[in-house]
Order: structure tokens, then sequence, then C-alpha cells
């Protein structure tokens, strides 16, 4: 899949969120950008898609937000992952795992 079509599977933006917020708050710009840095920039995340799923992860409470200042000085929305989504985090990353091993034991399988 070459890095122009890599698209997320379904589920696994909200886990990048929650795991990004869990190593610290941060706005919507700052999670596009740390996940975008973290991935080699193989994962680029659309502002309409990451901005939908912030509020669907704050509308199930797994993250909360609050107004602040961002580093350059403008009003932004800042985004914290809540104890609920600290424990989904660990659910979802545990699902996703054991999804990867599984799709790599068919990819690695040899003839015979």
């Amino acid at each position: 899949m070459s890095k122009e079509t890599m698209e997320l599977l379904k589920g696994t933006l909200d886990v990048l969120i929650l795991k990004t917020l869990s190593l610290s708050p941060s706005h919507g710009y700052g999670v596009s950008r740390w996940i975008r840095e973290r991935t080699g920039g193989l994962l680029a995340i659309e502002d309409a898609a990451l901005y939908q799923a912030l509020h669907r992860l704050e509308d199930r409470g797994l993250i909360e937000s609050e107004w602040g200042v961002s580093e350059n000085n403008r009003k932004a929305k800042f985004y914290q992952v809540t104890t609920a989504g600290r424990r989904r985090l660990r659910q979802e990353s545990s699902s996703l795992r054991r999804y990867t091993e599984a799709v790599f034991r068919v990819l690695e399988a040899e003839e015979g």
C-alpha cells in the first residue's frame, strides 16, 4: 500500500487518538502532527476525520476538553483522556495487537 493510499482501518483512529492523548493533553492539530511524525508521515489524518473522532470520543466520555491557548498564542480546545478512555485504550490496544498478529501469521505463512 503506497503512502498516498494508506487508510486507517475502522476504529484505529480512535485508538491512535487515545494513545496520543494518554501521553499528554493536546489540541487537535497537535494530535494530528504527533501521529504523522511518529509514523514517519505514513499516517496523515484528514481534519474532518480527526475532529469527528474527537467529538465522538468526547460524547462517549473517553476524552474531555477545555479551552486554552496554543503554543502559537491562539485559542484552542485541549483534549485529555478520561479514566474510561484509558480503560478503553487498554482494551482496544490488546484487540488491535491480536488482530495484527493474526494478519501477519497469514502473510508470513510458507507454502507447504
